[in-house]
C-alpha cells in the first residue's frame, strides 16, 4: 500500500502523545513522507484522545476517513473508533483480563495484553501503566517492520535524561517480541526503511513561529497562557534560555512577563515596543477578544506591535483543542472606531517562520500592529517541511526610526505625526533619545505636531492620513500565491488560505481524476493586494474555502475588493483536520 493510516485511541493525560510521537519519528526516519495528526480533548486527563500517522508516497499529509490499522486502548471509545476503520482493516487491542472487543466479521483483531504485560514486568514502577504505551510502540513496529535501532534511538533521545530509560526499552521489547510471536508479522501495508531525506526535517509550526522571533530580535514577551498558543510562548522562552544569555553571566537579556490578564500582556507589549524593543504577544480567541481596546490603541498612536494569534473554535471558550479560521472579520478591524490591521497567514512551518520575522519588520516599517493568524492545526501538529533557511545578511528593518545621530544632521524639527514624505508614514523616535525628540504619546485626538486637538479636520486629517499608508501597504505584504492549471476546463478559481493549504494538492489531484481542472489562488496576507484584485477579476466563479460558518473570507474580500462575478463558499466548521475527499466532493458540487 502506498497510502496508509496508524490511528491511536487513548486516553487523555496518560503519556500515550509522547510515545505516538515517537513511532511518527521512526516512520519520517525510515524515509517516509508522513503526516501527524494529534487530536486531544481540552480536559488535562480521562477522556478520549486520537493520534494518528498517515503515510504516503505521494507527499499527501491530510487527514484520512478511515484508518487501516487502529491501535485501542481506550474501551471506553472502542465502539465508536470501530466506525471509523475501513473493511479489511487491523485492530491493535489490550485484552488484558480477557476483554473482547465489538466484533465485526470484516476486520482483523490483534490481541495484546498490554496493561498485563506492564504490570507483569514492572509490579513496582510508579510508571508501569505509561509503559504500556511503549509496549504497543513495539508491537506496532514489528507489524510495519519498522528497524528496532531507530525505535530504541528515539526512546534514549526522548526518555533518556530521565531515570528509568531502561524500563521503557524493556517495555518495547517486551512488545515487539509479544508481535512476532503471536501476530502475522510483518502487515501487508508494512514499511520499506530507505535512507531519510536530507533535505527534509520534521517540525511543528508553533516551534518555527519561535525560531521566526528569536531570529527578529524579540526579546520581551508579554502573555497570558492560553491554548492552543502556549506552544509558542514555551518554545521561545526555551530557545531564549540557549541563545539569548550571557555566556559569561549567564544574565538574561530578554524578558518574559506572565501577565495577569490577556490586556495587561498586550499592554507590556505595545509598552515595550513603544521603547524600541521589539516584543510580541501570543493567544487565541478569547485572549484576542480581550485585546482589542489596546489594539485599537497602538493603530492610532501607531505602535508596531507584533501579535499571534493561534486560532480555535469559538465563540466563547468554543472547542479549546480544535482548529477553525473563524477570527477574520475580529482580526482585520480589531477594536472600535475606524481601524484596519495587516493580518498574514502562513501554510506550514517553512512559511511561519519567514512570517514570524516578516511580522516585525512590516510592524516596524507600518508603525501599526501586524496580527500572524496562525491555527492550531498547524501550531499544533508536526509536519515534513523543508529546512528553514536564513539569509545572514538580511537586516532587520527598522522603518523611519529617527536617532539622535541622524537628527542632529536634518535641518527641520521633528515631529511626530508629519507626513514627510507623502506615504502616510511618518518618523517616530525612542524615548530619552534627545529631548527634540521627545513627544507625548496619547490616544486621544492628535495632530500631525502630536498636540492634543478636538479640532474635527486635524482628526479627520490624521485619520485619513493613516487610510493613506494601508493602501500603499498592501503591495508590500506577502504577495498570494496563484496556480493556473494546464488545461482549465471551468472558468473557476479555488481560492483560499492557511492550513487548508495542506489538503489542496491531495484535493487537486481527486479533481483532475474526475476531469474536473481549475486554477487556485492562495491568500497570504491582508489588506488585498491590487493583485489579489487583477487575478479575481479574470474568472466568472470563484469558490472560497474556509473553516468557518460564516462565511468570513468570503465576506473580506466582497467587502474590500470589486467582485462583479459568482463568489461561492465552501466551509467547513466541525474544528477537525480537513479530509480532501470530503473536500474535493464540495469544491465539486459548485460546478
Amino acid at each position: 500500500m502506498e497510502d496508509f493510516v496508524v490511528r491511536f485511541a487513548t486516553v487523555n493525560g496518560t503519556g500515550s502523545a509522547s510515545a505516538n510521537g515517537i513511532l511518527a519519528r521512526a516512520l519520517f526516519r525510515c524515509g517516509l513522507s508522513i503526516g501527524p495528526k494529534n487530536m486531544f480533548p481540552s480536559n488535562i486527563q480521562g477522556m478520549p484522545t486520537w493520534y494518528e500517522i498517515r503515510v504516503n508516497n505521494s507527499g499527501f499529509s491530510s487527514r484520512k476517513e478511515q484508518a487501516d490499522l487502529l491501535v485501542s486502548v481506550n474501551r471506553n471509545s472502542i465502539a465508536e473508533d470501530l466506525k471509523g476503520v475501513r473493511s479489511g482493516a487491523f485492530v491493535l487491542y489490550d485484552s488484558t483480563g480477557g476483554f473482547l472487543p465489538p466484533k465485526r466479521e470484516d476486520l482483523q483483531y490483534l490481541a495484546l495484553p498490554m496493561t498485563q504485560l506492564a504490570l507483569e514486568a514492572f509490579p513496582t514502577s510508579a510508571k508501569r501503566f505509561n509503559l504500556q504505551n511503549i509496549i504497543y510502540v513495539g508491537a506496532v513496529s514489528a507489524l510495519l517492520k519498522i528497524p528496532v535501532q531507530k525505535v530504541e534511538e528515539l526512546i534514549q533521545e526522548r526518555y533518556g535524561k530521565k531515570k528509568g530509560v531502561e524500563s521503557d526499552l524493556t517495555a518495547f521489547q517486551l512488545g515487539f517480541r509479544y508481535a512476532q510471536e503471536h501476530f502475522p508479522c510483518p502487515l501487508p501495508f508494512a514499511i520499506e526503511a530507505k535512507e531519510a531525506d536530507a533535505e527534509k526535517i520534521l517540525i511543528e509550526g508553533n516551534y518555527a513561529l519561535a525560531l521566526g522571533c528569536l531570529y527578529a530580535g524579540a526579546t520581551v514577551v508579554g502573555w497570558y497562557p492560553i491554548t492552543p498558543s502556549t506552544g509558542l510562548v514555551e518554545h521561545f522562552s526555551a530557545l531564549c534560555e540557549k541563545h539569548r544569555k550571557d555566556p559569561d553571566s549567564g544574565t538574561r537579556r530578554f524578558a518574559l512577563i506572565q501577565a495577569e490578564d490577556e490586556m495587561t500582556a498586550i499592554g507590556i507589549v505595545v509598552g515595550a515596543a513603544w521603547n524600541g524593543t521589539r516584543s510580541f504577544t501570543a493567544t487565541s480567541g478569547p485572549g484576542f477578544s480581550l485585546m482589542n481596546e489596546i489594539l485599537g490603541f497602538a493603530y492610532y498612536a501607531e505602535i508596531p506591535t507584533v501579535l499571534f494569534n493561534v486560532q480555535r473554535c469559538g465563540p466563547s471558550t468554543g472547542l479549546p483543542t480544535r482548529n477553525q479560521q473563524a477570527d477574520l472579520l475580529q482580526a482585520a478591524y480589531a477594536s472600535h472606531g475606524d481601524t484596519k490591521h495587516i493580518l498574514l497567514f502562513p501554510s506550514h512551518p517553512e512559511e511561519c517562520f519567514h512570517f514570524a520575522y516578516l511580522a516585525f519588520d512590516l510592524a516596524d516599517r507600518f508603525q501599526t500592529p501586524v496580527i500572524v493568524m496562525t491555527e492550531l492545526e498547524t501550531a499544533m501538529n508536526e509536519f515534513v517541511s523543508n529546512p528553514l533557511k536564513w539569509d545572514s545578511e538580511r537586516q532587520p528593518d527598522r522603518g523611519k526610526l529617527l536617532r539622535k545621530e541622524e537628527f542632529q544632521q536634518r535641518q527641520k524639527p521633528f515631529f511626530r505625526y508629519t507626513d514627510e514624505d507623502g506615504d502616510g508614514i511618518p518618523y517616530r523616535s525612542l524615548p530619552g533619545d534627545d529631548a527634540k525628540l521627545a513627544y507625548f504619546t496619547r490616544g486621544s485626538g492628535h495632530d500631525r505636531f502630536g498636540r492634543y486637538t478636538e479640532d474635527a479636520s486635524a482628526y479627520a486629517e490624521n485619520m485619513e492620513r493613516i487610510a493613506k499608508k494601508f493602501r500603499l501597504l498592501s503591495e508590500k505584504l506577502p504577495a498570494p500565491e496563484w496556480i493556473q492549471c494546464a488545461k482549465p476546463s471551468y472558468n473557476m478559481c479555488v481560492v483560499y488560505f492557511g492550513s487548508t493549504n495542506e489538503a489542496m494538492g491531495e484535493v487537486l489531484a481527486i479533481l483532475n481524476d474526475k476531469g474536473i481542472f481549475v486554477d487556485t489562488l492562495r491568500i497570504r496576507s491582508f489588506p488585498f493586494s491590487k493583485e489579489t484584485q487583477s487575478i479575481l477579476n479574470k474568472y466568472k466563479n470563484i469558490v472560497v474555502v474556509e473553516q468557518n460558518r460564516d462565511a468570513q473570507m468570503k465576506k473580506l474580500l466582497c467587502g474590500e475588493l470589486q467582485l462583479g462575478v459568482n463568489v461561492q463558499s465552501v466551509c467547513f466548521f466541525d474544528g477537525m483536520p480537513l479530509i480532501a475527499e470530503k473536500l474535493a466532493a464540495q469544491i465539486a458540487s459548485q460546478i
